[in-house]
């Protein structure tokens, strides 16, 4: 059987600003979004059955349609009619329901599989074109790196690496709903401070990773954290753990903090793991395709 294996990149957002809302409820953002070393494995082997199977190490994930890998499947099936199936082994280790992408990066890997084992010859810019149906995330998951998001997510325009770091990320135990956090984001109750988004693209272009952390931002902390203040908390740990800044990923509730020393990054992670307040801590890195990153 022909299979493919795949490193699923999560992401983190070192600056996301709301700009506005369109009138079917989508929101036109402006992100700098960046990958990180933390990755779901997944094998995709093709088989003669006309149906997608999917076996992961967590239980409580879907694997029937609810499942993005599921969905992507489907959208290639119905748009290009090949015969045959995938079966699909997922394992997990990007933090669920976290604000990294984990749902979007599995369905951009499985799309990259299908059109290798199908012999689709999709370029890049057509699964991206693709990726967007199932969700604003899938075209970056697919061109990785550090990026300018527009539109609705999917505007995407590569910038300079991001210098390297040690990034800590933690997720305390709980959920945040998008929905609500952009619905809480829309009513009169939020005045609005939006970050640095070119200040960021400054820092970026000129590889200065203190002006890079200086100017980060997320306008979404403004709701989440009310709601959460566990966040608050995480990251002010963060910070007085010597990180250069910490910040809110995506809709939350992960924080990361990036550190320039690996000593101290070490040391944060052990006072978080053993103050509790976050379930799952991990540092990683910077993931640039520059540096010889591959799928």
């Amino acid at each position: 059987m022909e299979s493919v294996r795949l490193k699923a990149r999560a992401k983190i957002n070192l600056g996301l600003d709301v700009v506005g809302r369109r009138e079917n409820g989508y929101h036109d953002v402006r992100m700098i979004m960046q990958t990180v070393g933390i990755y779901d494995r997944l094998v995709v082997t093709k088989i003669e059955e006309d149906e997608v199977k999917i076996h992961t190490n967590l239980g409580f994930l879907p694997v029937n349609e609810n499942n993005l890998i599921y969905k992507a499947f489907i959208l290639m099936k119905e748009t290009y009619g090949f015969k045959g199936g995938i079966e699909v082994d997922l394992r997990k280790f990007i933090p669920v329901s976290a604000g990294m992408a984990g749902g979007s990066t599995d369905a951009a890997s499985t799309l990259f599989a299908i059109n290798k084992l199908f012999y689709l010859g999709l370029n890049l810019r057509q699964l991206m074109e693709l990726g967007v149906k199932l969700g604003a995330d899938v075209p970056y998951c697919l061109l990785r790196g550090t990026a300018l998001a527009e539109g609705i997510g999917e505007e995407l325009t590569t910038l300079r690496p991001m210098p390297d770091c040690h990034i800590v990320i933690a997720k305390p135990p709980i959920s945040v709903s998008t929905k609500l956090v952009y619905e809480k984001l829309d009513s009169d109750e939020v005045e609005i401070k939006h970050p640095d988004i070119d200040g960021i693209i400054s820092g970026l272009e000129t590889g200065d990773l203190y002006e890079v952390a200086s100017k980060m931002g997320n306008v979404l902390e403004q709701v989440t954290i009310p709601m959460y203040p566990v966040i608050d908390t995480i990251k002010n740990d963060m910070l007085e753990c010597g990180a250069l800044n910490a910040m809110m990923s995506g809709s939350g509730p992960t924080v990361f903090g990036l550190f320039e020393d690996e000593e101290r990054a070490k040391a944060c992670q052990e006072f978080l793991r053993q103050k509790q307040d976050a379930r799952q801590v991990y540092i990683t890195d910077v993931f640039n395709l520059v540096n010889g990153g591959k799928k």
